[in-house]
């Protein structure tokens, strides 16, 4: 009988956490079995995750010499410190706090994304992402938002920060939660509608206020990619709206990068797409040689792209236009989606139609950005944000709705699927900004 792929060891999700005079390291082995278990143990550690497999593990020890230990031992390719960082958040964003009535999606009038992409195309024949499993690895997901409730499923959630659950995070915005909303929002005649929304969430918490470390993220990969036979939480698509860059000959960064470039390409070798976002920072990556962005340019997975409208509250439709903010490259970029923008200059009030009734009253700029869920002081709270976070979930909904469409598609075929039924924006072919093109719901269930 086959030896599950998945060894979790629970310390991760422990409530108490890590004492802080431990340190947390990234191994990687050829696979993971009794001889690197014993060698941790050995060296005066413990195994806080390991994936048998994959052949990476996270391990913890206050021992002062520990590193050195596990590299005497032989049963380890590299031993790498973990190292925290603040992963991207929004480029900006708006609260907004009202109970929603029913009728129709209550804030539709204000989401200008879905139908930029052609969403009501797909839904119109058929394809709602049913069936098709989607990882968050983000922040909490607040699991009892009136919009998400539906479509979690909260048994295959989890948490990889120490002393935390996968529906806790700070503040009122909720960065996975309001990711989580624009892949699959229910369509429920409340608040707003996701691309794919009857697509299955699961909550991969691998950030805490939008910090943490390298082996977290890549536990979560890799226990997000395993099959639910073998303990995991069999992902269909990995979605990563974070994002990290530094300088390519940064002391020590070097084997962090090749364990998460690993671990991606696990979850593709299991059939399993990871969608990353591309960036705020406003780069042009084909030129900025001396940085690598993680995890958009780690492995197989593919990065995305933003765009938004100049004026949607004033009746614009130029949904297409690059972001202020985005990355771009065609070293980089895969395909562009919604992101929204902030750059309508002025305070000016805009109106939009509320459903059934009433108004929905903000600045005409933070129209432009893209309204999702958020946790908010309630069940039903929703913002606007912009951010190439925001666009990598729209082509996750995407290839959920392939996925319903086709289910046995290969790997390699629904990334061509999601590049050849974009729209051809920019100069013709790859472009920069919009790498294949400007994701296309509607075409790509066809």
């Amino acid at each position: 009988m086959r030896t599950s792929l998945l060894t979790l060891v629970m310390a991760i999700v422990a409530a108490t956490a890590i004492d802080a005079a431990a340190k947390d390291f990234v191994v990687d082995a050829s696979k993971w079995g009794q001889k690197q278990q014993q060698a941790v143990e050995a060296a005066g550690g413990t195994v806080v995750f390991a994936h048998a497999d994959a052949g990476l593990g996270v391990v913890t020890s206050e021992v002062p010499e520990f590193a050195e230990r596990l590299r005497a031992s032989g049963a380890f390719l590299s031993v790498d410190e973990d190292v925290v960082v603040k992963w991207q958040p929004p480029v900006r964003e708006v609260a907004f706090e009202a109970a929603v009535t029913p009728g129709d999606e209550t804030f539709i009038a204000a989401q200008w994304a879905p139908a930029a992409i052609h969403a009501p195309e797909a839904w119109n024949m058929g394809y709602t992402g049913k069936g098709v499993r989607v990882a968050i690895l983000d922040g909490g997901i607040h699991s009892a938002h009136i919009d998400l409730v539906a479509n979690l499923d909260v048994g295959a959630s989890r948490s990889f920060v120490p002393g935390t659950t996968f529906n806790q995070d700070v503040g009122t915005f909720w960065h996975g939660t309001h990711v989580a909303g624009i892949v699959a929002a229910a369509d429920n005649s409340l608040g707003t509608i996701g691309i794919a929304p009857e697509a299955t969430l699961i909550g991969v918490k691998v950030l805490h206020d939008g910090s943490g470390g390298f082996g977290g993220v890549i536990a979560g990969i890799l226990y997000a990619a395993t099959p639910e036979a073998e303990g995991g939480a069999g992902a269909d698509i990995i979605n990563m709206s974070l994002g990290a860059y530094f300088p390519k000959n940064a002391t020590g960064g070097g084997p962090l990068v090749a364990a998460l470039n690993k671990a991606v390409n696990y979850a593709n070798r299991y059939g399993v797409l990871v969608v990353t976002s591309a960036g705020n920072e406003a780069a042009d990556v084909d030129h900025t040689w001396n940085y690598v962005w993680v995890p958009a340019q780690s492995g197989s997975a593919i990065a995305v792209s933003a765009t938004g409208p100049l004026g949607f509250g004033l009746g614009a439709t130029n949904f297409t236009r690059p972001a202020s903010y985005t990355n771009y490259g065609n070293s980089l970029v895969h395909v562009a989606a919604p992101g929204g923008d902030y750059m309508l200059p002025g305070n000016d009030i805009c109106v939009l139609p509320r459903q059934p009734s009433g108004s929905i009253v903000q600045y005409c700029w933070a129209l432009d950005m893209v309204m999702s869920t958020v946790r908010g002081t309630s069940n039903g709270s929703y913002s606007w944000a912009a951010g190439t976070s925001m666009a990598a979930p729209a082509v996750s909904g995407v290839a959920a709705l392939i996925k319903q469409r086709h289910p046995g598609i290969s790997l390699g075929a629904l990334k061509a699927k999601i590049a050849q039924s974009a729209d051809d924006e920019g100069k013709k072919g790859n472009d920069p900004y919009y790498g294949k093109g400007f994701v296309n719901a509607g075409k790509a269930v066809q």
